[in-house]
């Protein structure tokens, strides 16, 4: 994804194509990319409660990530005028897509980030190397943490994203990070791949 016209998104959500750390002009410039939003987005009806409001959680502020060096402050994320899902303004920070579940609520809570950008890596861009196994903590607004496991790491074609796998409502709670991935399309600006990991609650 890119930030001012010129940042790769990383996307709350995996494979990621190394930028060589030399010279910003050995990296191309980029585009912006898009992230799928879930179907729908109605507003609730008045008076109507989702199964997310029976296990009230507070929202997420930080996310750490011992397995591979990450720790970082969470930005809210909505969605943009054309309805994919916004990208955190800095390749620094992670964002969490707030119009869909807090992690640890019933359902996917996704987690975007940069992979890298014109000036070296983004926030996302060791999540590849994650196994199933490694632990991703939560911190949130009121104190507490959440603590997940990854159970898979996959790598989909940008147009290929599987929207329902990442967003469809469940009763079980679990925890998206999307990022970038895959080979760097020239033309277009951007890398051709999505990386998702899938974590569940540890």
């Amino acid at each position: 994804m890119a930030v001012a016209g010129r940042v790769l998104l990383a996307t709350l959500a995996v494979l990621v194509a190394t930028v060589p750390a030399g010279s910003a002009a050995a990296r191309p410039a980029h585009r912006a990319v898009t992230v799928p939003a879930p179907p729908g987005g109605a507003a609730p009806v008045d008076g109507f409660r989702s199964v997310r409001t029976f296990d009230l959680v507070a929202e997420p502020a930080r996310l750490r990530i011992p397995a591979v060096q990450v720790d970082t402050a969470l930005q809210r994320l909505g969605r943009r005028p054309d309805g994919t899902v916004a990208v955190p303004d800095s390749p620094n920070v992670a964002g969490w897509y707030a119009q869909g579940p807090r992690p640890g609520q019933p359902g996917p809570a996704v987690l975007l980030g940069h992979v890298d950008s014109v000036r070296g890596p983004g926030v996302f861009f060791r999540v590849e190397e994650l196994s199933p196994g490694a632990v991703v903590y939560v911190d949130r607004v009121d104190g507490t943490t959440g603590s997940f496991r990854v159970v898979r790491v996959v790598k989909v074609p940008k147009t290929s994203f599987p929207t329902d796998l990442v967003y469809s409502p469940t009763l079980q709670p679990s925890l998206q990070l999307v990022t970038c991935g895959g080979t760097f399309d020239h033309r277009a600006g951007s890398y051709r791949d999505n990386v998702i990991v899938y974590a569940v609650p540890s």
